[in-house]
């Protein structure tokens, strides 16, 4: 099921843009390695989902390994005029950080108006997976954001821990600030829903 987009449109608008430059900077490439598959998480992907909090940088992976010559960046107005940046982050990788072996196979495609899935599918970490892949930085910025994602409805506690301990079965080293993290995530998910969504 394909999640609902809650960004606003100047962003969408933008957004788009940064994958048109994507795709250009794609172009010569052999057909066989279309559709490449685009992984947003972060920021972008917190705001993609729920409409809070806007990103200015694109945490993103991709299916193939890519190379881009220059830097890619669109300016924006938002709704109230103001002047934005929206650029792909092009030193983000997600082997550094907790996520599930799973996450991208599990990540949701979206439909991103103007872009033929069929050379970029764009595809946002599942809103647990999101919440994950928050916990082993796990700072103010990644508390209020799984609070986000619990007010929204989007993630519940258990399903939270679940996901995290299935997670760590593949990391090595002190797994104790993780799960003390977890811990603090899940109570702080509770204190968000009501009895019955947690």
């Amino acid at each position: 099921m394909k999640p609902k987009i809650k960004a606003q449109d100047a962003y969408l608008k933008a957004f788009a843009e940064v994958l048109t430059r994507i795709r250009q900077a794609l172009e010569g490439s052999r057909p066989d390695v279309f559709p490449i598959l685009m992984y947003v998480a972060g920021g972008a992907a917190l705001y993609l989902l729920t409409g809070a909090r806007v990103s200015e940088d694109v945490d993103a992976v991709f299916s193939k390994r890519v190379l881009f010559s220059e830097e890619i960046e669109v300016s924006y107005r938002d709704p109230d005029g103001r002047a934005r940046i929206l650029y792909l982050d092009r030193n983000y990788n997600d082997t550094l950080g907790l996520l599930h072996e799973d996450a991208h196979k599990d990540a949701r495609a979206i439909d991103i108006p103007g872009i033929d899935r069929k050379l970029i599918d764009v595809r946002v970490l599942a809103p647990v997976d999101l919440a994950v892949s928050k916990l082993s930085r796990f700072a103010d910025q990644d508390r209020e954001d799984i609070l986000l994602l619990a007010r929204e409805g989007l993630i519940a506690s258990a399903s939270l821990r679940k996901r995290t301990e299935q997670a760590l079965g593949g990391y090595v080293g002190d797994l104790s600030s993780v799960r003390n993290s977890m811990a603090i995530a899940c109570r702080l998910i509770e204190s968000a829903q009501p009895p019955g969504r947690r």
